[in-house]
């Protein structure tokens, strides 16, 4: 994704004026009325929305000096609208940015520092690797509303039909696709060609996508081909689904999944909510949820994801103070709990488990796989390297050019968003 401000970002943030109003007209006209911030949530419309937008009106009820402005921004457009509003000073006062986007904003100034303020006053009730992933060069930039990771997400019905038990490594998930396509006819597994879902291939064999400690590129270094060898060995085979390369790739194997067409699938918490509207999981203690199977290391990992909320640095002081109220409040244990009940995301703070957080099967399965997630390096451009993996990986996986190939471009094309790093 480009992330520079182009010439064009001053026309393209004159049509984001109507609602990307933090640096400009987003507080009150009058001194003596309430404080107007403004907020783009970048959670689902139809699923996650409307919980947050309750809890808005919740603040306001308990804030009478501050209103909020609530907009629902596309999460796959919010990125680069943020980033070319917040380059005209014309940005939303408060951001719910994913985790990736934190040090990538902090670093060009567009995040206010939160260390020492109140929205940061409960600190210590957060996840301590949840803080790290939202600091930049020793600074904190965002705090942790929601968190995820990825996890093999099955079946139990059809994989006791088929008589195998949740598979720990990518060698057993073979065997035990090929028995549950054999005893059930269903195919036991379909992979996705994104490179996020295969960055858990990478850390089963020890490695990453960079080491950003030693300054270097180890995308298509032997131990990340060994992984991707893995990867791309299991769109083919017995009760393997073959890959899917089409722009609809994602739908169509959630889909396959809730429907019972097919057995497990890599997936994130944030699919729980529809997991249950599946044929399927009408029995919510249908759905099985164990960390994504290990590599030849031994080791299992998967990205530790999520979002945080943060306060655009060129909004002015009133408006600042009034956005790291909204941010405690919204980030609170109560608030929390709140989130995770209507919309089965997972809380970022230890007293937001509550007893009846955790009867949510999909809630308590994935609380037990956090512990395998893997933290991103402290890297702003970490979240970017993905971009050029997704479009090589889609190729392999279509067979129009070969792995060696192209993780070779996408080495290439990694160099030019890291290029102080070594190949």
């Amino acid at each position: 994704m480009r992330r520079g401000i182009a010439a064009t970002a001053l026309v393209a943030s004159i049509a984001l004026a109507a609602t990307a109003c933090g640096g400009s007209d987003s507080g009150s006209d009058k001194s003596d009325g309430p404080t107007t911030i403004t907020w783009w949530d970048t959670s689902n419309a139809t699923n996650e929305a409307p919980t947050y937008q309750a809890l808005v009106k919740e603040f306001e009820k308990a804030n009478s000096d501050v209103k909020v402005k609530y907009v629902n921004v596309p999460f796959d457009q919010a990125q680069n609208k943020f980033d070319t509003a917040a380059g005209a000073s014309g940005a939303p006062d408060v951001l719910r940015s994913e985790v990736g986007w934190t040090p990538a904003f902090a670093k060009k100034g567009y995040f206010l520092p939160l260390d020492g303020t109140e929205a940061l006053a409960d600190q210590g009730k957060f996840q301590p690797s949840l803080i790290e992933q939202a600091k930049y060069d020793g600074k904190t930039y965002g705090v942790p509303l929601v968190t995820d990771t990825l996890a093999l997400v099955y079946n139990k019905k059809v994989f006791e039909q088929a008589g195998v038990e949740a598979p720990t490594t990518w060698a057993e998930l073979r065997t035990a696709a090929a028995a549950i396509k054999k005893k059930t006819g269903v195919d036991g597994y379909w992979g996705s060609t994104q490179a996020y879902y295969a960055q858990s291939f990478l850390y089963g064999e020890g490695t990453d996508t960079v080491d950003a400690d030693a300054k270097k590129i180890t995308v298509n270094s032997a131990a990340a081909v060994k992984g991707y060898e893995t990867w791309e060995g299991l769109f083919k085979g017995d009760g393997l689904h073959k890959a899917d390369t089409t722009v609809d790739a994602y739908a169509h194997i959630q889909e396959a999944f809730v429907s019972g067409k097919v057995a497990s699938i890599i997936q994130g918490p944030w699919e729980i909510t529809n997991f249950y509207k599946g044929s399927a999981f009408k029995d919510k203690a249908n759905l099985g949820i164990v960390s994504v199977p290990a590599g030849s290391s031994g080791k299992a990992g998967a990205p530790t994801g999520g979002h945080n909320l943060s306060v655009y640095a060129g909004s002015d002081k009133a408006h600042q103070e009034a956005s790291l109220k909204f941010l405690k409040f919204m980030t609170s244990a109560a608030s929390q709990e709140t989130i995770a009940l209507k919309n089965s995301t997972l809380p970022t703070r230890d007293d937001a488990y509550t007893a009846e957080v955790k009867a949510d099967p999909g809630i308590a399965g994935y609380q037990t796989v956090l512990s395998a997630a893997q933290p991103r390096p402290a890297l702003p451009e970490y979240s970017s390297l993905w971009g050029p993996l997704d479009t090589e990986l889609n190729k392999v996986a279509a067979g129009n050019e070969s792995l060696d190939k192209g993780l070779g471009n996408a080495a290439t094309a990694i160099a030019k968003l890291v290029p102080d790093f070594s190949k």
